[in-house]
């Protein structure tokens, strides 16, 4: 059976943050991949050089899916991002356009996890 594309994003995103980052991007990126993030180059190898990196920084990181949600060819998950055990993390969105079952296009938006919100519903 097929995996859904709330699936494969969901894998891409658990395999990178667990250091897999060269085998996600042969199992699910797409030719003509592009990116959003303002931080590096809008091309492949520049974002999956710095996911490298981080993953090489952070061996111990914490990747937690909240939810998910597919419409189409975009598929939008609600993550909790610890790069460290004892940190607080963030709430990130990672927003993936698909086409031929692969990723060709990501955004992706966050936000730290502040100490004393007075937010007593939280960020998840």
């Amino acid at each position: 059976m097929k995996n859904s594309l709330k699936e494969k994003a969901v894998s891409f995103l658990q395999m990178v943050a667990s250091g897999e980052v060269r085998e996600a991007y042969r199992r699910y990126i797409g030719p003509d991949f592009r990116h959003h993030n303002p931080y590096f180059r809008g091309d492949a190898n520049s974002l999956m050089f710095a996911m490298e990196e981080n993953a090489a920084r952070n061996p111990d990181k914490i990747f937690e899916v909240k939810r998910s949600i597919e419409e189409g060819n975009i598929v939008a998950v609600h993550s909790h991002v610890k790069q460290k055990q004892g940190d607080l993390g963030g709430a990130v969105v990672h927003i993936f356009r698909f086409h031929n079952d692969l990723i060709v296009e990501l955004w992706d938006v966050g936000q730290p996890i502040p100490d004393n919100s007075p937010n007593e519903n939280g960020v998840f």
